[in-house]
C-alpha cells in the first residue's frame, strides 16, 4: 500500500511535460543562471529528496513489519537539502531529526558514503551503524561533520552556541579544533522547538556575544512547517519573533521553490563564513505524512488542509524545476524516483541481515569509559610551567581551606595545559561568590578564565561546545539549585553524547557546582541546597563530593584527567559550608586544614572512599558536610568507650562499592550519616548497595528531612545534626 504523498507525486508527474512551467514561479532557465544555480544543482537536490522520501516510506514500512523502530520522517522538510549544499562538508552540522534531505545532500561530496545504509541501519537498530551502533537513530557521521544530537525540545541548541563560540576562542588560544577555523556550525530545528525556554535562552545567547563583538559563526536554520505534533504555529509567528531581532541577521526562503532555496541558503551561509556574527535561516515548509508513523494526523487537520499541502511539497517542486528548465523530462523524474526507491529496498533488506547489539557491556561500553592508568599518570605529571604559575608552590604555603586548593588546583589544571578554561557567572573579576577563583582571571587573561550571562543553559552549553572544539571546560553552576534550571543540558545533551555517537564524540568536562546545606547567616531554598537525585542518574557521569582540602585538590586532578583521557563528564560538588572551614573539634584547632598535594603525591581515583580511624564497633558512612560531623560525633562516641571508624565516600558516582564493603565487614554496623534528603538522597544507594553485596550486619541511616531549606534557624529542623547521628549510633550498637 502507498502513501497518499507518493501516490500524489507519481500522478502530478503524468500532467508534466517538457514544456511545462512551475507554477510556484521559479525563473526561467536564463535566471537560473544568474543566480548560480544549476541543472546540476537541481539534480542533485532532486536524488537527496527522493532519497530521503523513500527512507520515510521503507521506516513506515518496516515499522509496520514489526522490524523498524523509528518513524519520525523528513518528507516536506526535504528542502533542507538545499542548506547542506550551500554548506562546506567540514562545517558541523548539529540537526533536528527531520534531516534526512540534508544528510543525504552533505553525502553527495564525500566519496565513498553510503546514507541510505546509514539511516537505514540505524531504523533496524543494527549495531553495524556507522554513529550509534544501534543505540539510538540519530542523524550522525563523523566524516560528514554531523555530530549526532537528541535534538529535543531544541535542547541542541546551547551546544551549537557553545560550539560556534569555541572554536573562534580555541583559535585565539592556538587550540586546534576538529574543523577549519572558517567554519560556520549549522543548528537546525523546527517552528515548534522555537518557542521553548531552551531556544530563546540559546539564541538570547548568540546575540548576547554578538552585542560584545565576539565571533560567533552560528547559522540558526527554523524549519517551519506550522505544527508541533498536532499543536498549531500561529501564522507570521516565527517571521515576527525572528525578522527584525538587532544582531540577527534574518533570511527567509519558501521550501517549495528549489531555486530560491538553493539562492538564499547559500548567501545565509557566505554571510556567516564572512562576518562570523549569528544568522537566522527560516525556512517555510510543510509536514507531510504526521508527525511519525503513529501520530493519527485526521484527528487534528481537515482532510483539506493535509492534501492542500501535497501541492507544496519539496519533492514535487524540484520535479517541477527540473522539467520546465529542460533539465530532465517527466520520463526521466519518474523513472530516476522509482530507481531511488528499488535501491532502498534493497539496502532496506541488507540491512535487516546486519548484527544487533549482543550485550549490556557492549550497549553500556561508550558511556563507562575508564582508564585509571592514564588518568593516575596524568595527575602525577608535573606541569611544565609550574614555577612560573605560582610564586610560592601551593604545597609550600602551610594548610589550606577547601577553597583555597580548589583555587590553587584550578590554577594548577590552567597551567598545565593552555586548553583548559574556566568560566561561569561572577567567576572571573569577582573571583566567585565565595572568593574560589580570585586571582585565575589576572593570572591566565580574559580569555580563558571569564564570566558568561546568567543562563545556566547557556553556561552548560557553552561547556558542550568547547568540549567539541578540543577545549577542556571547567565552567561553575553558582548554587546547586540553579542546576536544575539547566539540568537537561547534562541530562539530555552531555550524558548521551558518548552513547549516541559510540564514544566517536565525547563531553570533557568539570562542572565545579557549590552546594549541600549548612551556610551561616546566607541561606534558604536556593542557596542552602541537598538535592542530587538528578545527577545520581546519570549513566556514565562522575560525581565527586570532596570535604576536606587535601582530596579536594586531588579530586579536582582527577576530574580533569578523566575528561582529557576518556572525555568524561564530571561534576564536582563543593560543600559551601566548608569553603573557609579552619577548625574541626574546637575553635582554633585548624583541624580541616590540610596542605596541599603536590603532583604525583596524593592521587585520588575514581570510586575510591577514605577511611578515618580503625575502631571495630562501628562505620559512620558520609560525604561532604557530614564528614567533619562524622568524626566530631566518632570522637564523643570514643568517649563513651564505642570505636567508631569514618568513611568518606567521595565519589557519589560511582560509589566506592569496594572500599564500603570493606569498612563494613570490619565494623558488622554501618550507620550512614546522610546530608541529603531521606527520598532520593545518597543514602538509599548506598544501603542498596550493601545489601546487594551481602552485607549482613547491621545497618541503618540518619538524613535530612523531605523539605527545602528555609532561611535563618529553621534550617536547622530540617538538616541532619550531630546530636542525631550520635542518638542513631548509640541506639544501633545497643
Amino acid at each position: 500500500m502507498t502513501e497518499p504523498v507518493d501516490d500524489h507525486f507519481l500522478q502530478s508527474l503524468t500532467h508534466l511535460d517538457d514544456r511545462t512551467s512551475v507554477e510556484i514561479g521559479a525563473p526561467s532557465s536564463t535566471e537560473i543562471g544568474s543566480t548560480g544555480v544549476s541543472g546540476e544543482d537541481l539534480v542533485g537536490l532532486f536524488d537527496s529528496q527522493a532519497g530521503s522520501r523513500h527512507l520515510d516510506f521503507k521506516a513506515r514500512e518496516l515499522g509496520k513489519r514489526g522490524v523498524g523502530f523509528y518513524s519520525i520522517g523528513s518528507s516536506g522538510h526535504e528542502s533542507n537539502a538545499a542548506v547542506a549544499a550551500a554548506l562546506r562538508v567540514s562545517d558541523p552540522a548539529l540537526l533536528h531529526y527531520r534531516s534526512g534531505a540534508f544528510y543525504l545532500q552533505r553525502a553527495r561530496a564525500v566519496a565513498g558514503s553510503t546514507p541510505l545504509r546509514d539511516v537505514l541501519l540505524g531504523v533496524v537498530a543494527s549495531a553495524d551503524e556507522p554513529i550509534s551502533a544501534g543505540r539510538h537513530k540519530v542523524f550522525g557521521n563523523a566524516d560528514l561533520s554531523v555530530i549526532p544530537q537528541t535534538s529535543t525540545i531544541a535542547s541542541h541548541l546551547p551546544r551549537s552556541v557553545g560550539l560556534a563560540f569555541a572554536l573562534e576562542r580555541g583559535a585565539k588560544l592556538g587550540v586546534p579544533a576538529e574543523w577549519p577555523a572558517d567554519s560556520v556550525v549549522v543548528c537546525s530545528f523546527g517552528d515548534a522547538s522555537a518557542n521553548h525556554s531552551t531556544a530563546t535562552g540559546a539564541i538570547n545567547s548568540a546575540l548576547h556575544c554578538g552585542f560584545q563583538g565576539l565571533p560567533l559563526p552560528l547559522l540558526l536554520v527554523c524549519e517551519d512547517n506550522g505544527i508541533g505534533i498536532s499543536v498549531r504555529t500561529p501564522a507570521g509567528w516565527i517571521a515576527s519573533t525572528y525578522a527584525d531581532r538587532p544582531g540577527l541577521r534574518y533570511f527567509t526562503a519558501d521550501g517549495a521553490d528549489p531555486v530560491e532555496c538553493l539562492r538564499v541558503s547559500r548567501e545565509a551561509a557566505d554571510w556567516v563564513r564572512e562576518h562570523r556574527a549569528p544568522a537566522f535561516l527560516h525556512l517555510r515548509t510543510v509536514r507531510l505524512m504526521g508527525h511519525a508513523g503513529s501520530d493519527v494526523e485526521s484527528a487534528y487537520r481537515s482532510r483539506t488542509e493535509i492534501t492542500a499541502d501535497h501541492e507544496r511539497d519539496p519533492l514535487l517542486a524540484t520535479a517541477k524545476a527540473l522539467v520546465s528548465q529542460g533539465v530532465r523530462t517527466p520520463e526521466e523524474v519518474r523513472s530516476r524516483y522509482e530507481a531511488i526507491r528499488a535501491e532502498v529496498a534493497e539496502v532496506a533488506e541488507d540491512a535487516l541481515s546486519r548484527r544487533k547489539l549482543g550485550s549490556a557491556a557492549e550497549v553500556m561500553a561508550s558511556v563507562h569509559a575508564h582508564s585509571p592508568d592514564a588518568i593516575a599518570a596524568r595527575t602525577a605529571d608535573t606541569p611544565p610551567n609550574r614555577a612560573t604559575t605560582f610564586g610560592t608552590a601551593p604545597e609550600d604555603e602551610g594548610p589550606l581551606t577547601l577553597a583555597q586548593s580548589i583555587n590553587r588546583s584550578l590554577a594548577e589544571e590552567l597551567g598545565r595545559d593552555n586548553r583548559v578554561v574556566v568560566f561561569g557567572e561572577d567567576v572571573a573579576r569577582k573571583g566567585g561568590v565565595y572568593g574560589v577563583t580570585r586571582g585565575l582571571r589576572k593570572k591566565f587573561g580574559g580569555s580563558r578564565v571569564f564570566d558568561t550571562l546568567l543562563d545556566e543553559q547557556s553556561v552548560l552549553g557553552t561547556a558542550l561546545g568547547a568540549g567539541l572544539a578540543g577545549l577542556v571546560p571547567i565552567p561553575e553552576i553558582q548554587y546547586l539549585a540553579y542546576l536544575h534550571n539547566a539540568a537537561d543540558q547534562l541530562r539530555g545533551e552531555a550524558s548521551t553524547l558518548s552513547f549516541f555517537s559510540n564514544g566517536r564524540y565525547t563531553n570533557p568536562m568539570v562542572v565545579r557546582i557549590a552546594g549541600y546545606g549548612y551556610q551561616k547567616g546566607f541561606g534558604g531554598h536556593f542557596h542552602n541546597d541537598d538535592s542530587v537525585a538528578a545527577l545520581r542518574d546519570l549513566p556514565g557521569v562522575v560525581l565527586a563530593s570532596p570535604s576536606r582540602p587535601d582530596d579536594a585538590a586531588a579530586m579536582l586532578r582527577t576530574c580533569a584527567a578523566a575528561a582529557r583521557e576518556d572525555g568524561r563528564v564530571c561534576a564536582f560538588l563543593e560543600p559551601i559550608a566548608l569553603y573557609h572551614t579552619r577548625d574541626l573539634h574546637e575553635s582554633g584547632d585548624d583541624g580541616w586544614l590540610a596542605r596541599y598535594p603536590a603532583p604525583g603525591e596524593h592521587h585520588v581515583p575514581i570510586g575510591r572512599a577514605r577511611v578515618y580511624g580503625d575502631g571495630e564497633d562501628l562505620t559512620l558512612v558520609s560525604f561532604g558536610n557530614g564528614v567533619p560531623m562524622s568524626l566530631r560525633v566518632a570522637e564523643r562516641l570514643r568517649q563513651q568507650g564505642v570505636h567508631a571508624r569514618v568513611l568518606d565516600l567521595r565519589w557519589l558516582a560511582p560509589l566506592p562499592v569496594e572500599d564500603l564493603l570493606e569498612a563494613a565487614e570490619a565494623t558488622g554496623t554501618v550507620l550512614v550519616a546522610d546530608e541529603t534528603r531521606r527520598s532520593g538522597g545518597v543514602s538509599e544507594p548506598v544501603v542498596t548497595a550493601l545489601v546487594d553485596a551481602g552485607f549482613s550486619g547491621r545497618i541503618a541511616r540518619v538524613t535530612s528531612e523531605d523539605s527545602f531549606i528555609p532561611l535563618g534557624a529553621a534550617a536547622y529542623h530540617v538538616l541532619l545534626d550531630e546530636d542525631t547521628i550520635e542518638t542513631a549510633a548509640l541506639k544501633l550498637i545497643g
